[in-house]
Formats: C-alpha cells, sequence, structure tokens
C-alpha cells in the first residue's frame, strides 16, 4: 500500500510482549535514553547515559518476565519505536483498575500520531486483561496531559511539587484516569 506522496503506509502495530530477549533489551534502553534525552518526562532529566537508565530497565522487564506486568511494544514496520508498561494491582479490590507507566515514542517517530497508536494499544491490552478503568501520572509543565485529556483521560488531582527535576525547579505530578468501560463480549 502507497500513501499519497509520501512513500508505503508503515505497519503500526501494538503488542503485548511477555518476555524480553537481550536484542529487544537493548531497543529499549536506547529509546528510553533517547526519549529522557529529548526532554521526555519518563524518570530522568537530560543528561542521562544507558548506565544510568539500565537499573529501571532491568525492574521494568522483572515485573514483565514475572508476569505480574505487561509490556505494551509500538513498532513501525516491525521495529520497536516506543513502549508502555501496564501495572495491575495486588489488591482484589482493584483487580479492575490498571496503572499505564513509561509511556513513550522515539523522538526519531514524534509528530506522526503513533503515541496516539501506542495509547489506543494499551487501552486495548488493558481491556482484554478484563480492567475497566486505567490511571498514570503526568510531570506538570510539559503539556502531555493535554494529550491524555484528548485521549479521554480526566484529571483527578495534583501532587504539588511532588517531582524535582532541578534545583528550584519543582513539578506537580497530574493524577488522571480514563473508563475504558467493560471487556467487549
Amino acid at each position: 500500500m502507497r500513501g499519497a506522496e509520501n512513500g508505503p503506509v508503515p505497519a503500526v502495530r501494538v503488542r503485548a510482549v511477555s518476555d524480553v530477549d537481550d536484542e529487544l533489551r537493548g531497543e529499549l534502553l536506547s529509546c528510553w535514553t533517547d526519549v529522557s534525552n529529548a526532554g521526555g518526562a519518563v524518570g530522568f532529566v537530560p543528561p542521562v547515559t544507558q548506565d544510568d537508565v539500565a537499573p529501571m530497565l532491568d525492574r521494568l522487564i522483572e515485573g514483565v518476565r514475572s508476569g505480574r506486568d505487561v509490556l505494551a511494544l509500538l513498532t513501525v514496520d516491525d521495529a520497536p519505536a516506543g513502549f508502555a508498561t501496564l501495572v495491575g494491582s495486588l489488591s482484589p479490590l482493584r483487580r479492575h483498575w490498571g496503572t499505564v507507566l513509561r509511556v513513550q515514542v522515539h523522538p526519531s517517530y514524534q509528530g506522526q500520531g503513533l503515541g496516539r497508536a501506542l495509547m489506543g494499544g494499551v487501552h486495548e491490552i488493558a481491556r482484554g486483561l478484563g480492567w475497566e478503568f486505567v490511571h498514570l501520572t503526568a510531570r506538570g509543565g510539559t503539556g502531555v496531559d493535554a494529550f491524555y485529556r484528548g485521549l479521554g483521560y480526566t484529571e483527578h488531582g495534583r501532587l504539588p511539587g511532588a517531582i524535582r527535576v532541578g534545583p528550584g525547579d519543582d513539578r506537580d505530578e497530574i493524577v488522571l484516569a480514563c473508563r475504558l468501560g467493560p471487556r467487549p463480549e
């Protein structure tokens, strides 16, 4: 299939991943480092190195391998382009809720609607897990909360100054949630 003037239309896919091999780990590490250094609010403040990011990535992978968490992998023409993690609750009272962490699209793919595609895939995976709601947090001052509002998220609070990005630069942590509805039958 070809686009109007831009060549072939890329194949965009989001899939749940339950195991991360060394090659995929390397791709995720590069992505997270590059997103962080491009100013993405995904747990770090630039500049960071892969050595800075690796311990957090390895904890994320441990959760995925244990079956506790799910990696939502965004690919473009089968090449990793971004990811997010879905974390369920251990409480039997909250099994219909999940948390979305580390949402990111590699900077080389920015501006192509892939953040929206990634979150659509995250929501489908969450529904498949039986979740009716997801929530996430966003770093204040980045404007990313407007992106999530455009996907149906509503703000449910702010933790003032909870994120310190530098001396004298404290940001609110914005708590957002989205009702997915029950899993389709």
